[in-house]
């Protein structure tokens, strides 16, 4: 007979200990009648073999794949423990906490819905940046250079997210504000936010807030406009907008709309100033629609965003591309007059040419002008910026300007043939490629009305 190597001999004389002591209970049966005898032996003898052959496993796994049920453990996104405060993070964080996993509905999947759902958004963005941080030029760990505080904050990387995040601190004045000032009359702001470890705890005081001041300090603008949406999910805690014009009070209502289910997955804000009226969407949904919010022949100087009640050992939330930009109101007058436009608001996922659903706001308003002139041709081209391989960078321009067409011929009912298009890579750039703002301005689309002897 073969002799038994060392380990299997230790895993045999492991599994007949626990037999044993497990079949020492069966002493007690002795006072038992037959039948209730027979009946629990057999219960008995069931419950041994399946806790023998339990950790038979267990210790199997532990001599032939060592920590491989440690690693499904650490990996599971309830027994996750929220992000510490270590300066430099060696890894990223996982955001699968209980609170993103509570809704199972197949509609709150990573899949996008078709294009189709998304005709009607009308977010336009501003066509001149203004400011944008990515955050792709500073160290993990550290705080962004390109803003400034009076709550601290670091950078971290997020589980499955190609970007880097500011995670925020609360306080009931901290301010987080972008370097940018002098903000035009008509402008509009942007940025993603990511949550985790909410829950039906979470605050109903935890709100993040959006202010529009005329003074980039952390002191109280005389004038200004704010924006405020919970985070709280045990009720509807509902929107808060408030102003003040000449150091007064002049506006403060609760909006009943229920963003819950939004805040719990990462979630992109989108704000239009147009003078006095500020609206402000979440995701594709618009939340506020304020006519008169900002004050009148005010400038206005800074954007702050805000964070307060939330409890910092369980729940964090994250920013990141901040894009601020002039305009957004209406480009069809200019395609119109001027013949051509050229916009980086329509947004394709990372390497590929997967149009985002907000950008259908200026696909929208090029569909308006193709269909009040019947006659209007357009050449769409594609433009990236500069980073990896240049052929890879033409392919994916052309196919992002065929992806812009499609979605004019598939959710509007253009005809394709009024519709030409062209990649033209990162030959023609609008500015530096080695900055964030630079290679944001160089990926763009690009509509040009056709000369009626080309057509």
């Amino acid at each position: 007979m073969k002799k038994l190597s060392k380990p299997l001999q230790f895993i045999l004389c492991l599994i007949l200990t626990m037999v044993y002591t497990e079949n020492t209970d069966a002493q007690i049966l002795k006072t038992l009648g037959k039948k209730a005898e027979k009946a629990a032996e057999r219960a008995l003898e069931r419950r041994v073999e399946k806790e023998t052959t339990e950790k038979t496993e267990m210790v199997l796994d532990s001599i032939f794949e060592p920590g491989s049920k440690n690693e499904g453990k650490e990996n599971s996104p309830r027994s996750k423990t929220h992000p510490s405060k270590t300066t430099r993070p060696k890894n990223p964080i996982n955001t699968s906490s209980p609170s993103t996993m509570e809704d199972s509905n197949p509609s709150n999947t990573n899949e996008l819905p078709t294009l189709n759902v998304y005709s009607k958004f009308d977010f336009v963005p501003g066509d001149k940046l203004l400011f944008f941080d990515d955050f792709s030029n500073d160290f993990i760990g550290d705080f962004p250079v390109k803003w400034n505080s009076n709550s601290g904050g670091e950078l971290v990387e997020i589980h499955n997210e190609p970007d880097k995040w500011l995670k925020l601190s609360p306080g009931f004045t901290s301010q987080y504000i972008p370097d940018v000032t002098g903000l035009p009359k008509e402008f509009t702001v942007e940025f993603d936010v990511i949550t985790t470890g909410l829950n039906k705890k979470t605050s109903s005081q935890s709100y993040l807030s959006i202010v529009v001041g005329d003074n980039n300090s952390f002191d109280k603008p005389k004038n200004f406009g704010m924006v405020e949406y919970p985070f709280c999910q045990f009720i509807d805690a509902g929107i808060i907008v408030e102003n003040n014009i000449n150091g007064k009070r002049a506006l403060r209502n609760t909006i009943a709309t229920d963003i819950r289910k939004i805040v719990l997955k990462k979630h992109h804000i989108a704000i239009a100033v147009n003078e006095q009226r500020f609206r402000m969407w979440s995701n594709e949904q618009k939340i506020v629609d304020v006519p008169r919010l900002l004050p009148t022949n005010v400038q206005m100087n800074a954007i702050k965003i805000g964070l307060r009640g939330i409890d910092t050992t369980v729940e964090g939330i994250y920013i990141s591309n901040m894009k601020v930009a002039k305009g957004g109101v209406d480009l069809r007058r200019r395609l119109l007059s001027e013949g051509n436009i050229s916009t980086n608001g329509i947004l394709f996922d990372s390497g590929s040419a997967n149009i985002l659903p907000r950008s259908m706001g200026i696909i929208r308003q090029i569909y308006q002008v193709l269909q009040q002139d019947e006659d209007l041709k357009l050449k769409i081209v594609g433009h990236t910026d500069a980073d990896g391989d240049d052929a890879l960078n033409m392919e994916l321009s052309k196919k992002r300007a065929e992806a812009v067409k499609n979605a004019l011929a598939t959710v509007y009912n253009v005809s394709s043939n009024r519709l030409q298009t062209e990649g033209k890579g990162a030959s023609e750039p609008l500015s530096d490629n080695s900055t964030a703002e630079g290679k944001s301005m160089n990926r763009r689309v690009e509509f040009i009305r056709l000369a009626k002897t080309n057509q």
